[in-house]
């Protein structure tokens, strides 16, 4: 073999070595990932087995725009539970049937009983962001949810339902991002839909929807909790901290810190003052 010819293969050689160096650092950091999730996914399992014991009904909403990290957050935390006293629901295209319906008939139909977890991946508020920013409402329709939603979760928790409403945020550049990564890896390729390639063209008509909704619909029965997740891990660490503090249910794990990070869980006031003095243009 030339000289030429072997520093080439050294050349490759290193560069393989670099990559392996680079997935191996990659699995080492999901790993340790892992086990930092673990103790809050087992604190999720003793809350689980409280609500079964007393009969108490949890409803937890995620919303927020595609790519924010629902899917993944709804995964991590249900992923260890009892799959016979929680269920996750990710309500299609409503039919025809639906359209002549009260609008949150079909919401109804997967509320929980007694001793039941009920995760809505996406939830009515459907209304109050993608529907009317894509054209699947009309502004009456839009309007008649803002004034009826509050009164309807109010109900709910009259009628012994603990409601909790997540909002998770991410920024524009990490969003083109995640799509970017959904659109070359085979394996996430089926969550990448026609929607999701608008979605960053839409990106200011979603962030006037997104102000009015956290503004408007944010009450002491249905407080919108924010959460950064650009950072995925800490976002579900920060999600399960909040879900906990919200029982006082047996066995707390005392060893583990609940306090909550304000650098990713948002108080609503400060994350609709951000938005208006980052995003004036987008009130005016």
């Amino acid at each position: 073999m030339s000289i030429e010819n072997l520093q080439k293969r050294i050349n490759e050689l290193e560069e393989e070595n670099q990559i392996l160096k680079n997935k191996r650092n990659e699995a080492d950091k999901f790993y340790q990932e892992l086990k930092e999730l673990e103790p809050y996914q087992a604190e999720m399992i003793k809350l689980q087995k409280y609500i079964e014991r007393t009969g108490k009904k949890l409803i937890i909403l995620f919303e927020g725009r595609d790519a924010a990290g629902k899917g993944t957050l709804i995964g991590t935390i249900s992923q260890y539970m009892n799959p016979k006293h929680y269920r996750i629901v990710a309500l299609g295209k409503p039919t025809q049937e639906h359209k002549t319906q009260w609008y949150f008939q079909r919401y109804v139909n997967h509320l929980p009983s007694g001793g039941e977890i009920i995760m809505f991946d996406r939830s009515w508020y459907n209304r109050a962001m993608v529907e009317p920013v894509f054209g699947f409402c009309t502004q009456e329709e839009h309007e008649t949810f803002m004034q009826d939603v509050i009164g309807f979760e109010r109900s709910l928790v009259k009628h012994d339902t603990v409601l909790i409403k997540l909002y998770l945020s991410v920024n524009k550049s990490v969003q083109s991002e995640r799509f970017e990564k959904r659109r070359t890896d085979p394996l996430r390729s089926w969550k990448l839909s026609e929607i999701d390639l608008q979605a960053q063209g839409y990106w200011n008509d979603f962030s006037k929807m997104k102000y009015k909704m956290l503004e408007q619909t944010n009450h002491p029965d249905g407080a919108w909790h924010v959460v950064r997740s650009n950072n995925k891990h800490l976002a579900r660490i920060e999600s399960m901290k909040l879900i906990l503090n919200h029982f006082d249910y047996e066995d707390r794990d005392h060893s583990l810190s609940f306090q909550e990070e304000n650098s990713i869980l948002i108080p609503i006031n400060d994350e609709l003052a951000m938005m208006r003095k980052t995003r004036s243009d987008l009130f005016s």
